[in-house]
């Protein structure tokens, strides 16, 4: 009984999961009243031209599966804004999408690409929100923003300040949002205290990196040894990282001598799992808490039995599109987030991770250059 129990409780979490992708399906499938032409747009019953598009129509090796194709887009409806995208990066999660191996995917065929930046260019009599002009990003997941132009309702959207750069716009809804919210809802830091992360060199590594710096806290970032490893030591800490160390380092006596000079983490941010989890919890101090928002290794977190037990560590999970779907009717929580990191970015203090800008008809190139290991360049489309 208690078996049946979980597995449906487990199948209810996984429908409502996958609600979250369908709910905001990039292409508006229910036309809505037409108006009359009006001072904000015009409703048109014909088709509003056409777009390139990177699809998948089934999972595998994204440089197999992703073909450009054209693709025709339908009117603006009277609560439909027409966009026309700028610039999309090619995320972590994008690929896994791609693959089938992430959490929630979307029906097929889809239009891939979760993050990215686009500006109006016609909206609906009804739409009292944006103007053309504007600079939107999608309020969640599953909008498809690998393509050149779309058409979208006006509630899946989130206006931007166009002030800020093209790539810090287009790499702004996940990773610094994902970094944002596990250095403030876990643990109560203060100007000295110590946060210790793994995956320091990702895009969500480099956002706590300045976030944290920001808010006067010591960062010990974490990555694999590789052969460049003093350019990316230089690199991050010209971003703010307090210490930068090795895999190989973090599992050495010497982090002992590293504690004489900052106190041991109250927070570790665990981007990778495995046996690089498993020494983050052992360096936090009791009380501490680990939070998980990735698996880059693809192993599970093993927690020292020691550790749990006599230092009272707390183990949590983190996911931003979950944490968007429980603030779906709380819009304020995020569009104060959204401005908290567009202020450090016109402050200087936070940047948009190393980039390398691909034109859109080069996508199998930068798909390929997604997944090669030891990268710490983000492909972003510019479309």
């Amino acid at each position: 009984m208690k078996s049946s129990l979980l597995l449906s409780v487990f199948l209810r979490r996984c429908a409502e999961s996958r609600t979250i992708v369908r709910n905001f399906s990039s292409v508006v499938l229910k036309r809505q009243v037409p108006c009359l032409p009006g001072p904000r747009g015009m409703h048109s019953r014909f088709s509003s031209g056409g777009c390139s598009a990177l699809m998948f129509r089934r999972h595998g090796v994204p440089s197999q599966v992703v073909e450009l194709e054209s693709l025709e887009l339908p009117s603006v409806g009277a609560n439909d804004v027409r966009v026309k995208m700028l610039a999309a990066p090619i995320n972590p999660a994008d690929i896994n999408i791609v693959q089938g191996t992430y959490a929630i995917l979307p029906e097929l065929p889809a239009v891939g690409g979760n993050e990215g930046v686009a500006q109006v260019v016609e909206v609906g009599c009804q739409v009292t929100s944006l103007k053309p002009g504007d600079w939107v990003i999608p309020r969640d997941p599953g909008l498809g923003m690998w393509r050149t132009a779309a058409v979208v309702t006006e509630k899946s959207l989130i206006p931007l300040p166009s002030d800020i750069p093209l790539l810090s716009a287009a790499t702004l809804s996940v990773n610094p949002c994902t970094a944002l919210r596990m250095l403030s809802d876990f643990q109560e830091l203060k100007a000295g205290d110590t946060v210790i992360q793994n995956a320091a060199n990702s895009g969500v590594g480099q956002a706590v990196i300045q976030i944290a710096a920001s808010r006067g806290l010591t960062t010990i970032n974490v990555v694999r040894d590789r052969p460049q490893f003093n350019q990316l030591n230089d690199r991050l800490k010209a971003m703010g990282a307090s210490h930068v160390i090795t895999e190989e380092a973090l599992r050495q006596p010497q982090m002992q001598e590293l504690f004489k000079t900052c106190p041991k983490p109250k927070l570790a941010l665990n981007g990778v799992g495995g046996q690089s989890a498993t020494e983050l919890l052992r360096q936090i101090q009791h009380g501490g808490t680990m939070v998980t928002y990735g698996g880059m290794s693809k192993r599970p977190v093993t927690i020292p039995v020691g550790t749990l037990i006599f230092h009272d560590v707390k183990v949590r999970g983190f996911w931003v599109t979950q944490w968007k779907a429980n603030h779906a009717h709380d819009e304020k929580a995020f569009i104060d987030m959204l401005d908290e990191l567009c202020t450090l970015i016109r402050q200087g203090k936070l940047t948009a991770p190393v980039c390398n800008q691909v034109e859109l008809g080069d996508y199998r190139r930068a798909l390929e250059a997604a997944m090669e290991p030891y990268t710490s360049a983000k492909q972003i489309l510019v479309l």
